[in-house]
């Protein structure tokens, strides 16, 4: 960690220091941390060499500031067990040497989540991120500095999936990234991926997508530009497993994958173009891109995203930098190299946490998001009822967000079981906070969100789970696809983890009765975001809009209903 940094976490603890405590008011000791932060020790920073690469990814289209707790279960395999980003909670704080009750604390893990939530609010907010991207520009000087952007941008909210995209493409032209790569993007179809690709002042990048029927580039793949005197060339790596886990049937034309053989071509190439700093900007996810930097040679930094991972500063693997700059803008991800000779020879990493009540709004981002927000304002500011229990969704089994959802689609559909999908996307509500329409898009917001009625046999839903597990806790990460496991509502299981396909899912019980789930019995399903075309229910925010003003105020207790085996 560097010097600076330290100063920072030092700091922070100074202001919160009594948050750990149980039952304290916490106006006052949010008067305090606002107090000991300031925007100037955020932007504090140990500057090194000739170029300074921001990195920003996974926002999931959240252009205000937002509450988003760290998951307090995530499971690494294989090699990676126990090694960042797999390290959660206590672990977390001791790997990186932070105090428990600190900001950093706050924004990197669950612990005392609710109660330090209260005191040092909402991160992100785009204003806020372009603050911190001008002062860095100003600082070092725009020849310095590239900003890229990971993906999972476009999508995530009502106003992106009410104007496709076009809300946050507005909002982050202001921002003048160098490039992008990307994920959801593509599940507003190919003709308005296209659409918005081809109207943007810089190029979309992907070395690993090509044309299905030619087998040839989609995209551009390397950019190159000249920062602080260096040669520095920018490849991109769209998320490889995109046709399998969003609609195949909205990008026909696309064939996706990680092809190491293709990136290792692509970074020669830039080499022997006269390259001298070499990034990619990935969307493949935290595990896959350590194995890259093993298999792929050249690359001095990835910035991964689609993990949605946040690690305080870049992991070293070989000779690759590997930094992951969480997701829903709640960090600005910052390296800077020192090159000489053709050669990386110094470096300095950190996270910015956007603390939204420290950080000045960004006048001009400001007025475009309130421009571009405008006409939606009385739909999304909309109360449709009231929380008195924490919603949340990251971790790899459960979220309370998603067991209100199946509770949803069990008692409005009429099931017995009820599926929510794994997303990683979606934020925070505190309990006793009202549950807005917004709200629920944080949550839901998709272009294919039909709940369905299905029914389905117990061996049928084994094969399910046992699948989606086998995604998430491969020890290959190339075989990984990302994302959390599928939740389940109306019952149990337990999971080994360490355990092969077909072998990790065993114990399955309705929750109702406590009766086994017979895998030749017939049992009525329901679930949505279906990857098959012409799924028939009603949308999933719909339903959900409906069952939250049924309720009025709801209680979702934080019930664990997988037992986990390590």
């Amino acid at each position: 960690m560097s010097h600076t940094r330290r100063d920072f976490l030092q700091f922070a603890l100074n202001a919160s220091v009594a948050l750990g405590a149980a039952g304290y008011a916490a106006s006052p000791l949010r008067a305090l941390a606002q107090q000991k932060l300031t925007q100037e020790d955020l932007l504090r920073f140990d500057a090194k060499g000739q170029v300074t690469l921001l990195h920003f990814t996974d926002v999931h289209a959240q252009l205000l500031p937002v509450y988003f707790r760290p998951p307090d279960t995530n499971i690494g395999v294989g090699a990676f067990a126990g090694i960042p980003p797999h390290l959660v909670g206590e672990a977390f704080l001791k790997e990186f040497g932070i105090e428990r009750g600190s900001a950093y604390a706050y924004a990197h893990t669950f612990l005392d989540y609710v109660d330090l939530a209260r005191s040092y609010g909402r991160l992100g907010g785009l204003d806020r991120t372009a603050t911190l991207v001008k002062a860095i520009r100003a600082d070092r000087g725009d020849d310095k500095v590239l900003f890229l952007d990971g993906g999972d941008t476009w999508q995530g909210s009502y106003t992106s999936l009410k104007t496709a995209g076009q809300d946050m493409v507005d909002c982050m032209a202001l921002l003048k990234p160098d490039a992008m790569t990307g994920h959801w993007e593509f599940t507003f179809g190919e003709d308005r991926f296209t659409e918005i690709v081809e109207s943007q002042a810089y190029p979309f990048l992907a070395s690993n997508i090509f044309d299905a029927e030619w087998d040839e580039p989609v995209f551009e793949h390397t950019k190159m530009f000249e920062k602080g005197g260096v040669q520095v060339a920018v490849i991109g790596q769209a998320m490889p497993y995109t046709p399998i886990a969003n609609p195949r049937w909205m990008f026909p034309q696309w064939s996706f994958g990680i092809r190491p053989d293709v990136l290792q071509a692509n970074v020669d190439a830039a080499r022997a173009a006269g390259a001298e700093v070499v990034v990619l900007i990935s969307h493949n996810g935290f595990d896959v891109d350590r194995k890259l930097a093993t298999v792929v040679s050249g690359i001095d930094v990835i910035l991964t995203g689609h993990t949605h991972d946040a690690v305080p500063e870049a992991v070293r693997v070989r000779e690759t930098l590997i930094l992951s700059s969480g997701s829903h803008g709640k960090y600005l991800g910052r390296v800077d190299l020192e090159v000489a000779n053709g050669k990386v020879t110094g470096s300095s990493s950190n996270l910015i946490p956007v603390f939204s009540d420290v950080i000045a709004s960004d006048p001009e981002m400001a007025a475009k998001i309130a421009e571009v927000r405008a006409p939606y304002e009385a739909e999304t500011a909309e109360v449709l009822g009231r929380t008195e229990s924490l919603l949340y969704r990251r971790g790899n089994f459960n979220g309370t967000w998603d067991d209100l959802i199946c509770q949803g689609i069990i008692e409005e559909r009429d099931t017995q079981i009820a599926l929510s999908p794994g997303f990683r996307w979606g934020t925070t509500l505190l309990p006793g906070q009202d549950i807005t329409r917004d709200d629920l898009y944080t949550e839901t917001s998709m272009s294919y969100p039909a709940v369905y009625r299905n029914e389905m046999t117990g061996q049928q839903l084994k094969e399910v789970l046992e699948d989606v597990c086998d995604n998430l806790f491969n020890p290959d990460p190339f075989l990984q696809q990302g994302g959390d496991m599928v939740r389940v509502g109306g019952m149990t299981y337990t999971c080994a983890v360490n355990g092969t396909i077909g072998n990790r899912i065993s114990d399955m019980q309705l929750t109702a009765t406590g009766e086994p789930i017979d895998p030749g019995k017939t049992y009525v399903v329901g679930g949505w975001a279906s990857v098959n075309e012409g799924v028939e229910g009603p949308a999933i925010y719909d339903l959900m809009e409906g069952f939250i003003r049924r309720k009025g105020t709801v209680t979702v207790p934080d019930e664990r209903t997988v037992r986990i085996v390590l």
